[in-house]
Order: structure tokens, then sequence, then C-alpha cells
């Protein structure tokens, strides 16, 4: 029995480690793909010729052109960078600010737990894509704005994983025997607390790229995001909705990279959680 549940938890194992290879090489190649888009575009991807408008896709033009005449590869090959930065970007601030707020809560508690934890309330109360929808409008739009309006939406997550995880470790005695060695707080929470939260806060963020290019996409296609000419999937979505019965190619080329990046994120989440998750290790 006992060689029957080894042999079952080195097959899952490697069953887990070869999805992460697999996920993490198309995750490579979404993000190299974002790196080095001018490079790899067969087109100018902002140059205009109205002579082969709303070409369907053929040989030369892979995914057709739209009502301008740029070809569609090359824009969805460059609306990559702006996409998938701003999602990287976007991520990278929620987690680090929403993480920071959290351990900070957990650790020290009292009125600054009180204070930060009811201003993420706040933030909770309002539907996220309606507050982010409000607050991109009165910043008046553009990229950077929707960024910072998803941002003032989504940290409360990752504050409350991470004040969770700090509550649970601040009292264990492995940090207490660290404040009898004269370890400060900065110290205790740099290589003890922060390293034991890490693992949940990473898959959340893993998992979190694909959600946060929905919505970035989701500004962009309102307006809100992105403005033409600037390749940007959700922009070129919202551009050529009006020709989705006639040239709906114009369409499907930005809507399918959307699902594809989309899609290979939230699978390299799940193998990411499958990875680190203990629960998993021991199966």
């Amino acid at each position: 029995m006992e060689l029957k549940r080894t042999a079952g938890r080195r097959a899952g194992n490697i069953h887990t480690t070869f999805k992460m290879a697999v996920f993490g090489a198309l995750v490579a190649l979404v993000l190299l793909t974002a790196v080095f888009a001018p490079q790899l575009a067969p087109f100018d991807p902002y140059e205009q010729d109205l002579g082969s408008a709303l070409l369907p896709p053929v040989r030369e033009h892979l995914f057709g052109t739209d009502r301008f005449g740029r070809d569609l590869l090359s824009r969805v090959i460059m609306g990559s960078r702006s996409t998938v930065f701003s999602a990287l970007l976007l991520v990278l601030l929620i987690t680090v600010i929403g993480t920071a707020v959290g351990m900070l809560c957990g650790y020290y508690g009292g009125w600054l737990d009180s204070l930060l934890m009811r201003l993420s309330d706040v933030f909770l109360a309002f539907p996220g894509m309606v507050f982010a929808i409000a607050a991109a409008g009165v910043m008046k739009g553009g990229l950077f704005s929707a960024v910072a309006a998803l941002a003032c939406i989504s940290w409360p997550k990752y504050a409350r994983i991470a004040r969770s995880q700090a509550l649970a470790i601040r009292n264990m005695p492995y940090v207490a025997a660290a404040r009898l060695a004269g370890s400060g707080d900065v110290q205790i929470m740099g290589k003890h607390i922060l390293p034991n939260l890490a693992g949940p806060v990473v898959v959340t963020a893993v998992l979190d790229m694909g959600t946060m290019m929905m919505e970035i996409a989701g500004l962009s296609f309102l307006g809100l995001g992105a403005a033409p000419p600037a390749a940007e999937w959700g922009s070129m979505m919202s551009d050529g909705r009006s020709m989705l019965q006639t040239s709906p190619w114009v369409v499907l080329a930005p809507g399918l990279a959307i699902f594809l990046t989309v899609m290979i994120f939230n699978l390299a989440g799940d193998t990411v959680r499958d990875l680190l998750d203990p629960r998993q290790r021991k199966r």
C-alpha cells in the first residue's frame, strides 16, 4: 500500500512538473512575443493602405486587414506588447501594495489594521468593474488611467490574503525566538513572514494575469483605455465591432489573441497552485 502511495505521489509530481514546463514555455512565448513585437510583425502595424482595406485572411495577410488596410496579424502581435505589459504592471502594483498593506495590518494589528481594512472594505463594497469605469472616466481615459483605476479596486484581495497569513505566522514559536534573539520588526517581516506568505500571493498573482488582461481590454473596448490608433486588443475589438457581420475577422483576430493568452495564464496559474500547495505535494 505504501509503495502504491509513493508511486502515486511520484507520478503526480512528474505530471505537475511536466505541466509546469509546458505552460511555462507558453508563458515565455507570450512574453517574448510582446518584447520582440516590432521585429516579429511582418508589416508596419500603423501603415494604412486603403486599397487593401477589409481584405479577408489570405496568404499575404493571414488575419486579413482592417478598415484602413492595416495588417491585422501585425497589429495583434504589436498589441501583445501593450496588453501583456500593462497587465504585468497592474499585477505587480496590486501585488506589492496589497501584500505590504496586509502584512503590516496582520503583524501590528490595532488602529492601523482597523483603518486599512475599513479602507479595503470601501473598495470591496462597490462592483469592481463599475468602480473602475468611473475611476478611469474621471482620469479621462488612456492606458495608464485604466491600469490606475483597476489597481484601486484590486489591491484589497491581496491585502486580505497577506493579512490572514501574517496573523497566523506572527505568533509562531520561530517568530518569538527571532524576537528574543534581538531581531527587529523589519527583519522578522522580511525573513520569516514574507517568505511564508509568498506562496498564496504568487499563485493569486499568476491567476490574476488573465483576469487583468480581460479587464484592461474591457476598459479599452469601452473607450476608457488605449485609444486608436494604438494597437491594443480591446481597442481593436471596439474599432471593428460595427463590422462583425460583414468582416468578422477584424474582431475575431484580437478576440482570439485575448482568449488564447488568458487561457495560457489561467492554466499556468492552476499549475503553480498545484506546485505550491502543500496538500497537493502530500498526495
